[in-house]
């Protein structure tokens, strides 16, 4: 059996594609490396894409460290219908007009979820409720009280209105739902909204420059996978540890 210290260690990049989980990007890059202890720093949605960051080996030990930093997502928001999961994927449950909104209105509904606030979690998440994650609750038509959380929203752009759709990015903290701003941003401008394209673009000081696409991952070799690590050492020069 080999050693744990004999393996490589790093953090790999992925650029994921929809339509897939997170932990399906785990299990191919598993069956490509032929290493198990592979682990990944802040799910995805299927819907998602772009950057999601694979621990390896030694590098699991530093994954929560990992986590904790802020994020960048790029997103369209569509207004006019709400959605069980505050996202295209649901099921529509109310639609109104859109009214002839300025910039300005808009800009304001997003300045109004500027700074710190509390964000109250979607059903569909992987919060867990005495145990159980909500979103299998969800699938049961159950819906539980979730408790407000703190989040913050650091900036964020605008970057094409074209009613009904928004185009925007925002720079949070962890644990933010991008869902829950678009559906929140929609009940703010009283016409709702969802989130139709959701893009992550940067966690902490990674971007998506040197990241693999699934694609990519799926194909390549042991060696050029490893040569793509992110090693330990640059990660702690990085963080300026």
């Amino acid at each position: 059996m080999q050693n744990p210290n004999d393996l490589p260690s790093g953090v790999l990049l992925i650029d994921k594609a929809p339509g897939m989980t997170s932990h399906d990007v785990v299990a191919i890059a598993r069956r490509q490396l032929n290493m198990k202890k592979i682990g990944h720093c802040g799910t995805l949605d299927p819907m998602a894409t772009g950057l999601l960051m694979l621990v390896i080996n030694r590098a699991t030990k530093i994954q929560d460290l990992l986590m904790s930093e802020d994020k960048t997502y790029t997103g369209t928001i569509t207004l006019g219908s709400t959605t069980s999961t505050q996202d295209k994927e649901g099921e529509i449950e109310e639609e109104k007009d859109v009214p002839e909104l300025s910039e300005e209105e808009i800009r304001a509904a997003f300045d109004a979820h500027k700074g710190d606030f509390e964000q109250i979690p979607p059903m569909v998440s992987a919060i867990k409720k005495d145990g159980v994650p909500l979103y299998k609750l969800a699938r049961k038509g159950l819906v539980v009280e979730r408790k407000p959380r703190p989040v913050s929203v650091r900036d964020y752009r605008l970057d094409r209105i074209e009613l009904p759709e928004i185009d925007f990015a925002v720079d949070c903290t962890k644990g933010f739902y991008v869902r829950t701003y678009a559906h929140d941003i929609g009940q703010k401008l009283g016409c709702g909204a969802h989130l139709s394209t959701l893009r992550r673009t940067r966690s902490g000081k990674f971007t998506l420059e040197r990241a693999v696409p699934v694609d990519v991952l799926k194909k390549a070799s042991r060696e050029d996978l490893v040569n793509s690590f992110v090693s330990l050492a640059e990660i702690s020069l990085m963080r300026g540890a």
